[in-house]
């Protein structure tokens, strides 16, 4: 019985680490998404700078991430983009970023 009690202990401990610190997968620190078209690319750096591609135009802008939104910044325009259950984003209906999936 003791060691399932400290093998359950260890789950938990797995679990709210997890949690708190990774987001469990819903993280786009460190990824890149892109269009299906190759239109857009979004790569989200660690120290919350993001390199996003136009076709060839290419800018360097900002990032912040709050549970499943991103707020992306270029040229002091803010976009937020909203992270599906799948781990794909998706831009407003109206913006200039439509549907992205994750390249790596």
């Amino acid at each position: 019985m003791r060691a399932s009690l400290r093998s359950g202990w260890m789950a938990a401990a797995a679990v709210l680490l997890c949690l708190t610190v990774a987001g469990c997968g819903n993280n786009v620190n460190g990824h890149t998404y892109g269009a299906a078209d190759g239109s857009v690319t979004i790569a989200f750096q660690s120290d919350g700078a993001a390199s996003v591609s136009f076709g060839p135009i290419a800018s360097t802008c900002t990032y912040t991430q709050s549970g499943k939104q991103i707020n992306l910044t270029c040229g002091g325009q803010t976009e937020v983009l909203t992270m599906a259950d799948d781990g794909s984003l998706n831009g407003p209906a109206d913006g200039a970023i439509g549907h992205l999936t994750k390249v790596k």
